[in-house]
């Protein structure tokens, strides 16, 4: 098996660093001695969150970029390698919810959600990844979500955002196995983060616990530091995408009734 990562001395290209998992994915990092380069929409949060991580590493700079803007997705990578002296790992953080019952959602929706949680990740690693391949060395760390294998009820076009990342995150990994590149795909499960009250989403259901942030944090960086090709945070989400893996149609029934049964609560 290939060296896990090492924070220490690497240069980590961040999206999503505003705030939730990837503020706190940055800070984690920045103490552990990686140098950030850090990317959201949002320019006040993300300089909330590079002072922080400057306390620790005062070569890391911020770029708010949209990621939903093909044309910022390109310049964000020719200036990350360029100001940061070349990129040893990039992690697509960033997306956007839609939890939303399918008989009330439409294809503009549709095409947003993929174009933030599908498109620009694959677009910014494609554009990165000549750079690595010259280099021979670079990480790709996926940050997908248990919905892409659980097929979350009233989530559709997220899940199905989700699942197309990690599957060409799977096939890049064969790709780029003797080209000295690693990829990680981590599916976070419920993580207490502002996500879940974006405006224009249905409300979660109580009965789902939330795990916090830094549980999330905590798993990730274990999993990156042993080279996992993929990692279910909690790890016990692994056990029920197998469960489900073995008769698609129970599984796909329990959830209806567990979707009643909530109803009825």
């Amino acid at each position: 098996m290939a060296p896990g990562f090492e924070p220490q001395g690497s240069r980590v290209l961040l999206t999503g660093a505003s705030s939730g998992i990837g503020a706190a994915l940055a800070v984690r990092l920045a103490s552990e001695g990686a140098v950030l380069g850090l990317v959201g929409r949002d320019e006040t949060r993300l300089a909330a969150t590079l002072d922080r991580c400057r306390a620790h590493s005062p070569g890391s700079r911020m770029w708010p970029v949209d990621l939903a803007d093909p044309g910022q997705v390109d310049v964000l990578a020719a200036t990350a390698i360029a100001e940061l002296g070349g990129i040893d790992v990039l992690i697509n953080n960033a997306g956007i919810p839609k939890h939303r019952h399918v008989t009330a959602i439409d294809p503009e929706t549709v095409d947003r959600v993929m174009l933030v949680n599908y498109n620009a990740p694959i677009r910014l690693t494609l554009r990165l990844l000549p750079h690595m391949v010259e280099r021979g060395s670079g990480r790709v760390v996926m940050v997908s979500s248990v919905a892409a294998t659980l097929s979350s009820p009233g989530e559709g076009a997220y899940d199905a955002s989700k699942a197309a990342l990690s599957v060409f995150a799977e096939a890049m990994a064969i790709d780029v196995w003797d080209l000295g590149i690693r990829v990680n795909i981590v599916y976070p499960g419920v993580v207490d983060t502002p996500l879940f009250s974006v405006p224009d989403n249905d409300p979660l259901s109580p009965a789902i616990e939330k795990i916090p942030v830094e549980e999330f944090v905590d798993g990730m960086m274990a999993a990156l530091a042993e080279d996992r090709l993929q990692a279910y945070v909690p790890a016990w989400f692994e056990d029920v995408a197998k469960r489900k893996a073995q008769d698609v149609g129970a599984f796909l029934e329990g959830s209806a009734a567990w979707i009643r049964q909530q109803a009825q609560a």
